[in-house]
């Protein structure tokens, strides 16, 4: 029996096509609340740009943001993985020295770093996710000085394999071509899910995630039941124990009437 279901927000919960969530996600996750199932988003965002979930915000339970590195119910953090220092000195440095721009997720803050390295690809991402509310006054001292929980190089796969042969204990979750996340080792969306349910007294077993990205990947295979929209990748699908339809074409809304969670 599905007691929980995990959600990423970008090509999952929120359209690509149209920044909003479908009006069968808004329905399928008001049922499933109505069955007592617990509802919990997975992203990659920091909290801070979290901006587009306002249709289902009263159903939320909890949420893994920034690839697992911050978990919280209310104002109970469940987990805060930050990035050894030695790491993202690397990480800004190389930014600095390759030329590429890279957002600087603090514990409190963020900014985006070396914005003028390329800004048609920051104005490029910006647009996709439809981000708004990044402080790119905010100086990168004020930021460093706290815990950093995730790094978000604009680089390629190739520069990206590159970069990683100089950082110790880093984690990568790519889905998008321009930009991969750096958390520490081990922190991903499967560690959140499986904090979480420990916190909930949750199995496991009894977990419903649901994704479309590389960084998906490791919280769908662990999920009791793993989902990959019919808009995800391949490798995503390869992982998933089922594959709905796309967000645009009711696939949240689909899935969990294919498994009676609805």
């Amino acid at each position: 029996m599905i007691k929980a279901l995990f959600f990423d927000i970008d090509g999952t919960l929120v359209s690509f096509k149209t920044h909003q969530i479908p009006e069968s996600t808004v329905e399928a996750l008001a049922l499933a609340k109505e069955k007592g199932v617990k509802v919990f988003i997975s992203t990659g965002r920091p909290f801070p740009l979290i901006n587009n979930l306002d249709a289902v915000k009263h159903f939320i339970d909890g949420y893994i943001t920034t690839n697992g590195a911050y978990c919280f119910i209310g104002n109970d953090i469940i987990s805060c993985n930050d990035i050894q220092k030695e790491d993202v000195n690397t990480v800004i440095i190389e930014s600095k020295r390759v030329g590429f721009p890279c957002m600087v997720v603090g514990e409190k803050d963020l900014t985006m770093y070396n914005t003028e390295s390329n800004p048609e690809l920051v104005m490029k991402i910006s647009k996709l996710l439809n981000i708004t509310g990044i402080d790119l006054e905010l100086p990168i001292d004020s930021v460093t000085s706290q815990r950093i929980i995730q790094l978000t190089p604009f680089i390629s796969e190739s520069q990206e394999s590159s970069l990683l042969l100089k950082l110790r204990n880093i984690e990568s979750g790519r889905w998008c071509p321009d930009f991969s996340d750096f958390t520490a080792k081990g922190v991903n969306k499967a560690k959140g899910l499986k904090e979480i349910a420990k916190r909930c007294n949750l199995d496991v077993s009894e977990t419903m995630a649901f994704g479309d990205g590389g960084n998906d990947l490791s919280i769908v295979k662990a999920a009791g039941i793993g989902v990959a929209m019919g808009n995800a990748n391949e490798i995503l699908k390869t992982s998933a124990d089922y594959i709905t339809t796309s967000v645009d074409d009711n696939g949240i809304y689909n899935a969990l009437k294919a498994y009676n969670v609805i």
